[in-house]
């Protein structure tokens, strides 16, 4: 276990993205709590990100935030990287480009610091270049989700059917606004975990193998990853290998 964590802090971040529902929030609350890293989520991104300089309509739009709320978050993540934090002021206007480019400050800033679980806000496109950064999607069956929100939040089926869509809307829409990518495709992460097949805890103990195993790559060519990395030729030719493909 000790070794196992020794890896794991060479590893800067792990970024969790998540289908409403599927219990993604709650994994990366537990994770944060198992590895004793930072835990960043969505709402505090948010919430910096809007100290930083967004306008109060915009605010107003996101959530009603107080500035003592602000001012405990400021002073929460001086430690995360001092040279972007500003002291609490009035809201200024700013258009949606400037709110963004305040958050990739943030979600940039925490990983600089290092050891921190990062929820949401596209972690797994603006960090796709970091090796030392693992990627993490979290799904679930739509009636598992329906009762988890059913559950957690105090709605009848349909409500919770009705804001499981909504919610997964916005969450693909700004994706795709920003970066041109779909939430969806596996092919942005390093682990794709079912939660409504495995219980919370198991995937916890998934995403701290899969850690530590991208960590014992982190000086690996990039040539010299992959399934192909040590694999011979098959002993004879596979039973699905049309015949006519070899001939010539």
């Amino acid at each position: 276990m000790d070794n196992q964590r020794s890896l794991a802090e060479r590893m800067r971040a792990i970024t969790i993205s998540r289908e409403y529902g599927s219990g993604g929030g709650e994994i990366a609350r537990r994770l944060a709590a198992c590895l004793g890293w930072q835990l960043i989520d969505h709402e505090v991104i948010v919430q910096v990100a809007n100290a930083l300089g967004v306008s109060e309509s915009e605010v107003e739009a996101q959530d009603e935030y107080t500035q003592s709320t602000i001012a405990r978050i400021l002073i929460s993540m001086r430690s995360v990287d001092p040279s972007i934090m500003v002291d609490p002021v009035p809201y200024i206007t700013a258009d949606e480009d400037a709110y963004h480019r305040a958050l990739l400050n943030v979600v940039h800033a925490a990983v600089r610091n290092g050891h921190v679980v990062i929820v949401g806000r596209g972690g797994q496109e603006i960090l796709a270049k970091r090796h030392d950064v693992l990627h993490v999607r979290i799904v679930a069956a739509l009636e598992a989700r329906i009762t988890y929100v059913m559950i957690r939040e105090g709605l009848n089926h349909d409500e919770a059917q009705n804001r499981i869509k909504q919610k997964d809307r916005q969450r693909k829409r700004y994706l795709n606004y920003h970066y041109h990518a779909d939430s969806s495709d596996a092919h942005l992460y390093d682990l794709v975990v079912n939660s409504s097949v495995i219980a919370l805890d198991d995937i916890i103990t998934l995403i701290c193998d899969a850690l530590t195993s991208k960590a014992l790559r982190l000086g690996t060519p990039p040539a010299q990853l992959g399934p192909g990395a040590g694999s011979t030729r098959y002993p004879q030719e596979p039973g699905d290998f049309d015949a006519h493909l070899n001939e010539k």
